[in-house]
């Protein structure tokens, strides 16, 4: 463990005496972290947050996850009202979990045949990182904001799942 710290130590000097203020931004983050004035690397980063909230990273996950069930839901089933589209779309991610999910986990980047079909938006929704598949009463709650100006697709068709990810 002290080797760690002393790593952290001699990265947050470095990018103290950078000219980038990005770098020394860090280095300052870091150096609040390392002097004890930050419990946690997260605090020391500005990453916040309520009290009985979920963690940025948990919060971001299920943001991509739920744009790309959005977008599977616009793409596939549109014309459907939103319940039969989260009917749809759980029956999807049902079977995408118990088949080919087992098999694409592993993959760091989306399969090359997925690209243009269902499974790209599923693959997406499932490597986003948050709980996957979830229940249907959920999923209508995501697609309620399917078509709406807080969905985030992509107007033009041309964003893919892997930008979702991004």
């Amino acid at each position: 463990m002290q080797a760690t710290i002393e790593q952290l130590r001699r990265i947050c000097h470095r990018c103290l005496e950078d000219s980038d203020a990005q770098l020394r931004w860090l280095g300052g983050a870091l150096n609040e972290f390392l002097s004890h004035r930050c419990r946690t690397v997260d605090e020391a980063l500005g990453l916040r947050f309520a009290r009985g909230g979920i963690p940025w990273w948990r919060e971001e996950a299920a943001r991509k996850r739920n744009a790309a069930l959005r977008e599977l839901a616009r793409r596939y089933y549109g014309q459907e009202p939103v319940t039969a589209q989260a009917r749809q779309v759980h029956i999807a991610t049902l079977r995408y979990a118990t088949s080919a999910w087992r098999h694409d986990q592993r993959e760091q980047v989306m399969p090359p045949r997925y690209a243009g079909t269902d499974h790209e938006w599923l693959w997406a929704a499932f490597a986003a990182g948050a709980p996957m598949p979830i229940r249907e009463r959920q999923l209508r709650h995501v697609l309620q904001g399917c078509g709406s100006s807080t969905d985030h697709a992509n107007r033009n068709g041309v964003q893919t799942a892997v930008q979702y990810l991004k």
